[in-house]
This record gives structure tokens, C-alpha cells and sequence, in this order.
């Protein structure tokens, strides 16, 4: 009988732990992620390298020779940074550019968490009122800037129109530099405002729905639950979002720009993103267009590191 009751506690008995992984082929599986990971990895790398990575490297050299158009290189050194720092059009072009980032990225972050919020609601047809604020997205800025080049016509534009019928008079809508440049940014507002919506939505979603229903019981109002549950859960979007619209405002527009103003009037809607392109293409002047394209490019990662700092990279205010 001992013998048996011996069998059963054995054969009851918590199985033995499982051998350790020899280290070799610990070591094999890590390599096989490792290979696993670099070839998912490897066609955005390529491509940043090939698009990216090596413009911006032979932009930089090119910053330091005169270029002709018909291929000639000289070299000027820093001869084409000392002429952008003496090129009042160039500061003018940056003055341009910084008040347009200032006014479009708040704007346009307000607008498009606001959109957000809204088309969260379970409201019949909400899937057709998003398609319609995501289709300006997918248009051309050239036909975006055509179509509302003929919109805010002073004479025959259909914005004027609508105000004289309205008994208002109308503006000169793209002949007022200040105006121009408003313009420029609402039209940027509004295409864009589809795709920073949708970011939104999508980081909206991710928020577990039990924190509003306890919120709700608590008695919370409708800006206490933003406050205390919406807009903490939503800093890594909001910090996404203001990343890439910073980044877009500053290096984009130029499309919108070439077709709904030229950069006019008396160059109130230059941005040096312009001015660059200008430079460029209009007067053949390739290495001083570089030297201030790599100027710009420095300007973006600061202000993007700038913001890094004081959001903490989507933290915001939080120290942990």
C-alpha cells in the first residue's frame, strides 16, 4: 500500500520546472527578432535614406557653391549664408512665415479637436459628415488654391457676391496684404482640419467610455469631464497633432500659396518656403536657395525640440 500511495503522490506532484533555454539557442531566437524587425524596418528606412536623408546631405553642400543654371559650380563658402543674412526680402519672408505658423497651428488644432469631439457622437449620418470634413484632405492644393482664387474674386468672387446680397460691402480679398494672408490661413484651416480631425477621433476612441458614465454620475459637467478625463487621456494626440501641423505650417503651403496668391500682394503671403522656391526655379539661384532651405530646416527642429521640451513629449505638465 505505501508503495502505491507512493506512485499516486508522485503522479499528483507539481511537474518539474521546465529546463532553462540553452544560451545558443536563446541567442538564436533574439537574432531571428532582431533580422524579423530589421526587415519590416528596412523599406522606410531606404526610403528616408534615398528621400530624405541624402537631399538634405547634398542640399548642404550644394549651400556652399554658386550654381548656375547651366551646371557650373563655384565655390563661395559661407558666401550664401552671409548674403541671406543681408537679404531683407529673406527676414521679410520669415516674418511672413512666423506669423502664419503662429495664427494656423492653434487655429487649427482648436478646429480640428473641436471636429473631433463632435463627430464622436453616435448621431445618424455621422459617417457622411465625416467623409465631407476629410475630402478637402484629399484634394490638390493647386486646385484647392484655383478654386478658392475664383471664390474670393473681388469683382466676381462668390464670397462678394454673397455679402453685396446681404447689403455688405465687399473686400478685396487678395488685394489687402493682411486680408491675403488671412486667407491663405483659413483656406489652410480648412483643408487640413479633416486629417487633424480624424487623428483626434482616433485618440478619442482609444478612451475607455466607463470614465465618462462615472464622470456623468458624479454630476460632472460637460467642461469638467474635458478638463479632468478628455483632455489628460488626449495629451499623446494633442502632442502629435502639434508636432506635425508646427512642421507642416513651417515647411509647407507652398502649393496653396503659388496658386491662390503668388505670394503677393506687395509679398504679404511670401513664406520662406516661397521666397526658397522662388529663388530656385524663378532665377536659377540653386545654392542660395539651399543655404536657405537649410537655414529653414534648422529652424524646424528647434522649434520642434522646443516643443519636445515644454510638452514633455506628450506629457505636457506632467513631471513623470
Amino acid at each position: 500500500m505505501s508503495s502505491v500511495a507512493a506512485k499516486d503522490r508522485a503522479a499528483t506532484a507539481a511537474p518539474a520546472a521546465e529546463a532553462p533555454v540553452p544560451p545558443r539557442q536563446r541567442m538564436g531566437r533574439e537574432r531571428r527578432e532582431w533580422l524579423a524587425a530589421g526587415l519590416f524596418l528596412a523599406p522606410d528606412a531606404l526610403g528616408l535614406l534615398i528621400f530624405v536623408g541624402i537631399p538634405m546631405v547634398l542640399s548642404i553642400v550644394l549651400s556652399f557653391f554658386q550654381v548656375s543654371g547651366f551646371g557650373s559650380y563655384e565655390w563661395v563658402g559661407l558666401g550664401n549664408y552671409e548674403r541671406m543674412m543681408n537679404d531683407p526680402l529673406f527676414w521679410d519672408s520669415m516674418k511672413v512665415t512666423g506669423l502664419y505658423v503662429v495664427i494656423l497651428v492653434p487655429v487649427l488644432f482648436c478646429v480640428s479637436l473641436a471636429l473631433g469631439i463632435l463627430v464622436k457622437q453616435k448621431l445618424p449620418g455621422m459617417g457622411i459628415y465625416r467623409t465631407a470634413l476629410f475630402l478637402p484632405y484629399v484634394i490638390s492644393l493647386i486646385v484647392v488654391g484655383v478654386l478658392w482664387k475664383f471664390l474670393l474674386d473681388e469683382q466676381v468672387g462668390a464670397v462678394n457676391r454673397s455679402l453685396r446680397a446681404l447689403g455688405f460691402e465687399g473686400e478685396s480679398w487678395l488685394g489687402d496684404p493682411t486680408l491675403a494672408l488671412g486667407c491663405v490661413i483659413a483656406v489652410m484651416v480648412w483643408v487640413m482640419m479633416g486629417y487633424y480631425m480624424i487623428i483626434f477621433l482616433a485618440g478619442l476612441q482609444e478612451i475607455p467610455q466607463e470614465y465618462y458614465e462615472a464622470a456623468k454620475i458624479d454630476g460632472a459637467g460637460p467642461w469638467t469631464t474635458f478638463r479632468t478625463i478628455t483632455w489628460p487621456l488626449l495629451r499623446p494626440t494633442s502632442f502629435f497633432v502639434l508636432l506635425m501641423s508646427t512642421v507642416a505650417a513651417i515647411t509647407g503651403g507652398l502649393d496653396l500659396v503659388f496658386a491662390l496668391t503668388n505670394g503677393g500682394p506687395a509679398n504679404g503671403t511670401s513664406l520662406a518656403i516661397f521666397y526658397i522656391y522662388q529663388q530656385a526655379f524663378g532665377f536659377g539661384e540653386y545654392g542660395y536657395a539651399s543655404a536657405m532651405g537649410s537655414f529653414l530646416v534648422l529652424i524646424m527642429v528647434i522649434c520642434s525640440a522646443v516643443i519636445f521640451r515644454f510638452t514633455r513629449g506628450g506629457r505636457f505638465d506632467d513631471g513623470e
